[in-house]
């Protein structure tokens, strides 16, 4: 089964060419694909060859963030950041579920300049409302665990998965504002005040950019929360993989040391993996996860096509575009290229393995050709979603997070999962 993709946010593509032309090849090689693939996949519509039904939620408007003077805290752009919020009913008038929106990086002053002229650096930019679905639904067919519980999505503007600190601001002489931190605890006052403090039960997930700042954030999040209160974290397709490309350079190494040094990253991180290693690699959730109390559950697809076009065969690394088509589709790989993906696949599973003994862990690793999985219904649970074991993606967070069943999922290689949907770029084309 295919998603294809349409392009069509409002200036994308002229100001992508743009950045293309200002900025240098490892910049734009992983910060335009941020915004080429990650912003832009979060405004397309899905098509499906299979027709997996239409998803009921409601449009939910944007809140801005009232204490955000009074915490100094603001997106790049100086603008108040934003989330959505819907009240639960019923038995989850008590119970929360909060996603941290994605949307990459910026690594320098030029590539956050430019993300402070979109929804990613500045509310100015959002829209006025979104429709809930995925994790996020009050359809009980869709979302079957989480329906009526009360529910957020926390709209990502700093650029540093909700990790900057504004002392860095000086240090770079720039007119951005590097204020992640403040905006994430400015964010939590404000929803303990709408009734989180009474939380029974609690799920803090992210989508990309976002699934990393659940996993930045998970242990703050559960210390802020009743001690009584069941409280977890959900990183889906958040778990960056700290490998070389297939020129065996360091490129996401190199992108993550900027992000983290530009924007004083090191005060967000955990302190006993940056008193062990240089700050930006516990950035990387392989280096952070042991030092994470609270239980997590990781959402991930072994072949990302973020990771895969990023991370593992960036634009750098394929100077001739011999590698244009597969990143397209998966279905155009040579077997040669089809090799080298298995040979990330098992990197990923390899960097897992040691997370997948502990008790508290859980997680549904597929070996689909896609990026986040958990905010669209068609993925995250329906007749036709991605399963593992006869289980969707939902039914498997729900195990783990009620402690129904153990719930670790690990799928067998590309192309064995019928009930995968792969991304499909071979439509309208980029430029």
């Amino acid at each position: 089964m295919a998603i294809t993709q349409r392009w069509w946010l409002r200036g994308g593509v002229g100001n992508i060419t743009l950045l293309r032309q200002r900025w240098g090849k490892r910049e734009s090689a992983i910060a335009v694909a941020g915004f080429a693939v990650v912003l832009l996949a979060f405004s397309f519509i899905i098509s499906s060859d299979s027709g997996s039904g239409s998803d009921s939620s409601d449009f939910v408007p944007l809140t801005l963030l009232s204490n955000a003077a009074q915490r100094d805290a603001y997106c790049l752009d100086g603008s108040v950041p934003a989330y959505h919020f819907q009240r639960g009913f019923g038995s989850g008038s008590r119970r929360w579920v909060l996603h941290i929106e994605g949307g990459g990086w910026c690594n320098s002053v030029a590539s956050c300049s430019f993300r402070k002229t979109t929804a990613l650096g500045s509310s100015n930019y959002m829209d006025r409302q979104v429709q809930f679905s995925g994790i996020l639904s009050r359809d009980q067919s869709h979302n079957p665990d989480f329906y009526n519980w009360n529910k957020v999505k926390i709209r990502y503007c700093d650029g540093a998965s909700l990790t900057g600190h504004p002392e860095s601001e000086q240090k770079n002489d720039t007119k951005l504002f590097f204020r992640g931190q403040l905006i994430w605890e400015a964010m939590m006052d404000e929803l303990l005040s709408i009734g989180l403090s009474n939380a029974q039960e609690a799920l803090l997930s992210g989508c990309s950019a976002g699934g990393l700042a659940t996993l930045i954030h998970c242990d703050d999040f559960r210390e802020i929360l009743p001690k009584n209160a069941r409280v977890k974290c959900l990183s889906d397709a958040g778990f960056f993989l700290n490998e070389p490309d297939i020129a065996d350079n360091a490129t996401i190494q190199s992108f993550y040391h900027d992000v983290v040094h530009l924007q004083g990253a090191a005060g967000s991180l955990k302190k006993d993996c940056i008193t062990k290693m240089e700050p930006s690699k516990c950035f990387f959730p392989q280096n952070m996860i042991k030092s994470i109390k609270t239980p997590v559950f990781f959402v991930n697809p072994t072949y990302d096509f973020w990771q895969i076009k990023n991370i593992l065969v960036p634009g750098s690394a394929d100077p001739r575009g011999l590698w244009h088509k597969c990143h397209l589709s998966i279905h155009n790989c040579s077997p040669e290229q089809i090799q080298v993906l298995q040979g990330f696949r098992n990197s990923f599973l390899k960097a897992l393995s040691e997370f997948q003994q502990m008790k508290d862990v859980g997680m549904f690793i597929n070996s689909c050709y896609v990026h986040c999985q958990t905010w669209m219904s068609v993925t995250w649970h329906g007749p036709n979603s991605p399963k593992i074991d006869n289980k969707t993606i939902a039914e498997s967070v729900g195990d783990w997070f009620f402690e129904r069943k153990e719930s670790k999922h690990i799928d067998c290689p590309y192309p064995c999962n019928p009930t995968c949907y792969h991304m499909d770029f071979t439509g309208p084309k980029l430029h």
